[in-house]
């Protein structure tokens, strides 16, 4: 019996800031990307961009200028769909212009034309850590209100724009990454407080909705989701305390989608933001937007379980939430849990939550690559690691789950958002770049790139 449907959309997801580069050409302004020169996830930055240091994401792949090659090498696995995202700055280069950049403007239209070209449909998220550098410096991101003006006035532009080449969208990447990650995610502060942090979210989503409203209006039929980072979560014992203390960091990451799927904050909402000192300005229409625009869909990333005690330390980075090592599991290269059942768990998790379509827009093996002596790469650990969730995934379409598609973490290597190295390596097409930037930027394909060819080649039949 054949689990994946026909229209299923098997793909591959990037981001702007990890595979374009050039960035600061055609009029494109500074993002918060461009001033971090390690992992974006650790918040820390440049006040100034210094022209004598190396940051890995001014250059990144070259997709800029080779996504024509890359998009033919896409279209040869025989992808469905492609995620990448809009660099904000490319259109409005401070983010509160009125008048957009039309070169920037154009080169998304160049770029979904050469999708499309191939039947591969463009998703496109429209904030993947990649604020406008000014809407830090001037407004101090999202913790300002205008913030959401300004985000409209993007949103309208690029829905007006691409009305009828993009009919995927999402809003803002991984967002219930904010508590720990408010740099990446909202362009405040690292060492923000959680007034200032939760004001941030706030402004977020009602710009979420405002985002729906807008996309409806202008693009009848289109699809706009958001998008949230969602491991699983167990408790490190059968202890009561550490169960209750579980219940609540899992309450923590989906207070986010609870927000954007339901239309409303959570019952527990009043008691967090009390015991946290946390007073929100709400402004008069905010919570009426939040319930008449809801997301259509919950895109989200799946690499790894959690293993959490009561009292533990709540860290999170770009693989979502970490915990306690679970005994259960092996490893990845750099030390994520390896967990295709808590794939499952999270799928059926949020169907039964949300009743709403699912999309699976990262998931992926992130590793050491190197070529042999024949320059082959023989990534078996990546294909074992695909080919376990993606069964991982047909059983969660058999328990009942609407899942409209799946697309891997960099399907082609890129700066790594958690380190900002590229030696950390995701992709099924190997890039010759290493972490000082040195390298021909010449692709080549890895063993994992006819794997997964065949895998979308056969409907997820031939793993």
């Amino acid at each position: 019996m054949a689990i994946f449907p026909k229209d299923f959309l098997w793909g591959g997801a990037i981001a702007a800031n990890q595979a374009e580069g050039a960035w600061n050409e055609d009029g494109k302004g500074p993002s918060i990307a461009d001033v971090v020169r390690g992992g974006i996830a650790s918040g820390k930055h440049d006040a100034v961009i210094d022209p004598n240091l190396y940051y890995a994401s001014h250059e990144a792949i070259d997709f800029y200028h080779r996504y024509q090659e890359d998009i033919a090498l896409f279209a040869e696995m025989g992808f469905k769909c492609f995620r990448t995202s809009i660099a904000w700055s490319r259109i409005f280069p401070r983010g509160d212009e009125t008048t957009p950049n039309e070169a920037g403007l154009k080169f998304y239209d160049d770029l979904f034309d050469e999708l499309l070209k191939y039947g591969i449909e463009p998703v496109i998220t429209l904030s993947h850590y990649e604020t406008p550098l000014a809407l830090y410096q001037e407004y101090g991101g999202w913790k300002n209100r205008q913030l959401i003006d300004f985000f409209s006035r993007y949103c309208e532009t690029v829905f007006r724009r691409y009305q009828r080449k993009v009919k995927y969208w999402m809003t803002f990447n991984e967002l219930n990454n904010m508590n720990r990650m408010p740099f990446a995610t909202g362009a405040v502060d690292a060492s923000a407080g959680a007034q200032d942090i939760w004001q941030a979210n706030h402004h977020q989503f009602v710009a979420n909705a405002l985002a729906n409203k807008l996309c409806h209006d202008i693009i009848p039929g289109a699809q706009i989701g958001c998008m949230l980072s969602l491991s699983t979560v167990y408790p490190a014992t059968c202890n009561p305390e550490d169960i209750f203390s579980t219940m609540q960091l899992r309450r923590r990451s989906l207070f986010f989608s609870d927000v954007m799927m339901l239309g409303h904050y959570p019952a527990f909402a009043p008691r967090l933001f009390r015991e946290l000192g946390v007073e929100l300005a709400i402004a008069d229409g905010d919570l009426q937007l939040l319930a008449d625009y809801p997301s259509d869909y919950l895109g989200f990333s799946y690499y790894r379980s959690v293993l959490h005690k009561a009292g533990g330390q709540f860290r999170i980075d770009t693989g979502g939430t970490a915990g306690l090592d679970n005994p259960f599991l092996e490893k990845t290269a750099w030390g994520w849990p390896i967990d295709p059942q808590g794939f499952r768990i999270v799928c059926n998790e949020l169907a039964d939550r949300y009743r709403k379509p699912l999309f699976i827009v990262e998931n992926g093996y992130g590793g050491v690559d190197e070529p042999d002596a024949n320059g082959q790469i023989n990534d078996l650990a990546r294909i074992d690691y695909g080919r376990r969730h993606i069964q991982a995934m047909a059983e969660a379409i058999d328990d009942g789950c609407d899942i409209m598609g799946y697309t891997w973490w960099g399907p082609i290597d890129i700066v790594s958002a958690g380190t900002g190295e590229m030696k950390k390596r995701y992709g099924f097409i190997y890039v010759d770049k290493d972490n000082d930037g040195n390298g021909t930027l010449k692709r080549s394909k890895k063993r994992s790139f006819e794997w997964y060819q065949q895998v979308i080649a056969s409907q997820g039949e031939v793993l």
